[in-house]
């Protein structure tokens, strides 16, 4: 029995050093099949999810979208110790993954955009009606995009070229092309105007180029603008943007610093394919392509992996990389393809070094997301799936232990 015991003890020690149980925090789970949570709509093809404080309230709102039925757009505000769905798109719209939030119309609140999917050349922006807002009453939308090809697939905000202009860059799969818009003075009056910063990449051997992100890549004060395999550095004399390649794939995109040092580190997990989950360092100079190395950080493939998520989630002062697969994309079958999904957590120590552990296994994340909730200083997670026992919306609320 002394033997026994001993075993077990060694097995949870293993277990925990190798990751493939979860860390013990508390998680309390509310879900829409529990019925904590309002159903968003019918659609069984769950698209796009965002975060923002679209009230003002200085708690993060959860904003979600989907295509088949109307609603199409649809956000869950905190409303004392739950949320409160309001609609904000009525009618029928083919809303594809992404999306980004601003306040467009500087008017003091955020606005919130999406893009059309494969049968949409569309891509439009909401008005956030603050401090008007009512759960029935849709948000106004307007057009900034309605030519071309079709799908639009991941969108950033950033002052790219000066400080106080706002630009939108957004992916048009259909054109295989990378388009950038300035915010212009009237928004409302759309289409805006917008030209193409890259044409004919894809950014490996994914399906279709995707992922976009913001931040100060050579540290030189400005934002810049990270889109698949590649990040642009900006010519204020020519106004140009020049592409420069940090990894082999594009995927979901992530930007942080994980440990000491003047340039910040890039994530990239395959978001609808299969492939590794890597880490890119630059050891030298962030405009030379052969300076940047990558580690797989990972440790095999993942699949799917439509979840990449950058925060403290243990409250230790390093970040942490939240990374979730899919349990299920195909439409035409009931079974999920990944029954043995997975949604990791790599906890950072803050000097590039990570411990990977799994927060869940079988349960299907599509554009998971990782904010304080609840107001109360730590991180929680939200996700909706793409298809897997769709529709629903699940919170995971990390409390105090």
């Amino acid at each position: 029995m002394i033997m026994k015991a001993r075993f077990a003890l060694l097995l949870i020690g293993w277990l925990a050093a190798t990751g493939t149980i979860a860390q013990p925090a508390n998680w309390r789970h509310l879900s829409t099949e529990g019925g904590q949570l309002p159903i968003p709509w019918t659609s069984t093809q769950q698209t796009a999810s965002q975060i923002a404080d679209l009230n003002r309230d200085g708690l993060p709102d959860i904003i979600l979208a989907c295509r088949q039925v109307a609603p199409a757009v649809v956000a869950y505000v905190r409303k004392g110790a739950s949320w409160e769905r309001h609609v904000i798109e009525a009618e029928f719209l083919t809303v594809e993954a992404g999306g980004a939030t601003a306040d467009i119309d500087q008017d003091g609140d955020l606005d919130i955009v999406f893009g059309g999917d494969w049968q949409s050349n569309a891509v439009w922006w909401w008005e956030n009606p603050h401090p008007n807002q009512d759960p029935n009453t849709p948000w106004k939308r307007f057009l900034i995009k309605n030519e071309g090809a079709n799908q639009h697939h991941d969108q950033v905000f950033g002052e790219f070229k000066d400080k106080g202009k706002l630009q939108l860059a957004f992916w048009n799969q259909g054109a295989k092309t990378l388009y950038l818009a300035e915010v212009p003075q009237n928004p409302k009056a759309g289409p805006w105007a917008y030209r193409a910063l890259l044409t004919g990449e894809s950014g490996g051997q994914m399906a279709y180029p995707e992922g976009t992100a913001k931040a100060d890549i050579d540290g030189d004060g400005r934002e810049d603008l990270l889109a698949g395999n590649l990040w642009f550095k900006y010519n204020p004399t020519t106004d140009t943007f020049t592409p420069i390649r940090f990894g082999a794939e594009g995927g979901r995109l992530g930007v942080a610093k994980f440990k000491p040092g003047r340039y910040p580190q890039i994530v990239v997990a395959p978001g609808d394919g299969k492939g590794q989950l890597m880490l890119y360092t630059c050891h030298g100079q962030p405009d030379r392509p052969a300076d940047w190395q990558g580690q797989d950080i990972g440790q095999r493939e993942m699949r799917h992996s439509h979840t990449l998520e950058i925060a403290d989630l243990n409250g230790d002062g390093h970040l942490d990389i939240f990374c979730a697969e899919m349990a299920k994309w195909s439409e035409k079958q009931t079974e999920p393809d990944n029954p043995a999904a997975e949604a990791l957590i790599f906890y950072g120590d803050g000097q590039g070094g990570f411990r990977k552990t799994v927060f869940l296994t079988g349960f299907g994340f599509h554009e998971g997301r990782v904010a304080d909730l609840d107001g109360d200083g730590d991180q929680d997670i939200v996700s909706k799936p793409y298809n897997w026992k769709a529709p629903r919306l699940d919170i995971w609320l990390q409390e105090k232990k």
